[in-house]
């Protein structure tokens, strides 16, 4: 039996039992439709989440106030509270040669006011530096100018959600903009950032930093920013940036550094786990599906028994019947597949038009794994009714014994 001989009778018994073939193709279908969907879900989620984190800048480096350890016993109660972070130590780290910028952050929130209409928002004390930092853009005027950080300015750059809300279709710049009771003038409109890791520029209003620390009462920063010059000089950096803060801080390195790499290094591999674990998870539901060709093709073995034996009696031998019956578990598998990748495009699709800011996207490796495993599975689960129908005696058979 020639090989384009044995797929001519796959097709026939296929086409010549619907129910059997629609029960098999809608259970193979269902199986890839949940491996493609969840694969697309959960790569999608980890090329989102390391997206954000790679937008907040390049090469960044972040210095938070206190140490994260685990001491493995109860928390001190006196005398270990952290040292805060100055703007001395903001320029002590300017000065480090494996640094490109440095922006000290302080963050409050205040009413802001202008012509009668008030909201409550957030407001970033920084310098000019978070421009580069951060990557933000200007949709109008300039950022915070070029001072020494200790120097208090009447100045401001607002978000677009500030400037639509408080001014609407009057001009922002050149405006003077209330915070608590101290006024500053609008000086740049930032243009649409949109919310990056729970941060949303849009509805932020920045000031010179010596500004914001007049206007909460505090000498202390939140975080120091700092974007190093290169991917190699972000590991020096970091020792500099530990040694520097050491020796400002009498001997004691009280401050945790993260990095940008770090990070989405961490999430990635997360992500990853992830993903390999909702595949798993959609690949039960094709097992299922291949023990349903399993028993479906057992039946239908029970059903050809005398086809089988009229084969066999005519001269088709035990590997022919084997590959006969291995051929038709490949076509339904086959035919399962992709109509379960079309439905599965389909749903995620609809899940793209529902969420159009989360982009959800079938990687090719997703595509591809999906219908070698399901086509895999149902020649895995073929085998045993194929060999039954091999072993099968031609005379007992043709005699349906």
């Amino acid at each position: 039996m020639r090989l384009e001989d044995t797929f001519h009778q796959a097709i026939i018994a296929i086409t010549s039992q619907w129910l059997r073939t629609l029960l098999i193709v809608v259970a193979m279908g269902i199986g890839v439709v949940s491996v493609t969907v969840l694969i697309a879900l959960s790569e999608s989620a980890r090329s989102y989440i390391v997206h954000e984190f790679e937008a907040l800048g390049t090469h960044l480096v972040i210095v938070l106030p206190g140490r994260t350890e685990t001491t493995g016993g109860p928390p001190p109660l006196f005398g270990e509270t952290p040292r805060d972070l100055t703007l001395e130590d903001a320029d002590s780290l300017a000065h480090i040669p494996y640094v490109a910028a440095v922006a000290p952050l302080t963050i409050g929130s205040a009413p802001v006011t202008f012509a009668g209409l008030e909201r409550e928002t957030n407001v970033f004390g920084s310098t000019d530096a978070l421009l580069r930092v951060r990557h933000l853009t200007l949709a109008q005027g300039r950022f915070l100018p070029k001072t020494e950080t200790d120097h208090a300015s009447s100045v401001c750059v607002i978000g677009q959600t500030i400037r639509e809300q408080l001014f609407a279709n009057a001009p922002a710049l050149g405006q003077w903009l209330r915070i608590n009771d101290r006024r500053f003038r609008v000086v740049g409109v930032l243009a649409s950032e949109g919310e990056s890791i729970g941060v949303d520029f849009d509805e932020m209003v920045i000031i010179p930093v010596a500004s914001a620390q007049a206007l909460f009462d505090t000498h202390s920063l939140f975080r120091i920013l700092i974007e190093t010059k290169s991917r190699d000089a972000m590991l020096k950096a970091v020792d500099a940036i530990k040694k520097t803060i050491k020796l400002r801080h009498e001997g004691e390195e009280d401050i945790t550094i993260i990095t940008q790499d770090s990070v989405v290094n961490a999430f990635n591999k997360i992500l990853t786990a992830l993903t390999i674990a909702v595949a798993c998870i959609g690949g039960i539901s094709l097992i299922v599906a291949g023990v349903l060709v399993m028993n479906v093709m057992l039946v239908s073995v029970t059903q050809r028994t005398a086809e089988i034996g009229l084969l066999k009696a005519l001269g088709a031998s035990r590997h022919q019947v084997l590959w006969l019956f291995l051929a038709e578990a490949l076509l339904l598998s086959l035919v399962g597949a992709l109509v379960g990748l079309l439905i599965g495009q389909s749903v995620i699709s609809a899940i793209q038009m529902v969420y159009p800011k989360f982009p959800v996207e079938l990687p090719e490796w997703g595509l591809v794994s999906a219908i070698s495993v399901a086509i895999v599975t149902g020649l895995l689960f073929g085998v045993l009714p194929a060999r039954k129908a091999a072993m099968l005696d031609p005379i007992a058979a043709l005699a349906k014994h």
